[in-house]
């Protein structure tokens, strides 16, 4: 039987990383010129990259266990 290949990407954890760390930076930065605009956005941005990098290993965990029911379904047969 044909081993099947994943097709997961990876890049979900480092992306939500450097979002966080690019909100962080944003933060600092836009404090110190009172740009309130941009302030808001890299609060934004540092709030929503944590719980993005927490989904994306979440969906890939959820992936792997159904990779692995499907394996031992077909060992069955």
């Amino acid at each position: 039987m044909e081993e099947k290949k994943k097709l997961r990407c990876p890049l979900g954890v480092p992306g939500g990383i450097i979002a966080t760390l690019l909100g962080l930076i944003g933060i600092i930065a836009n404090s110190v010129n009172f740009e309130w605009i941009g302030l808001i956005t890299s609060i934004a941005l540092f709030l929503l990259g944590a719980p993005f990098v927490r989904f994306v290993l979440m969906v890939h965990s959820a992936n792997d266990r159904l990779d692995e029911l499907e394996r031992r379904l077909n060992e069955k047969k």
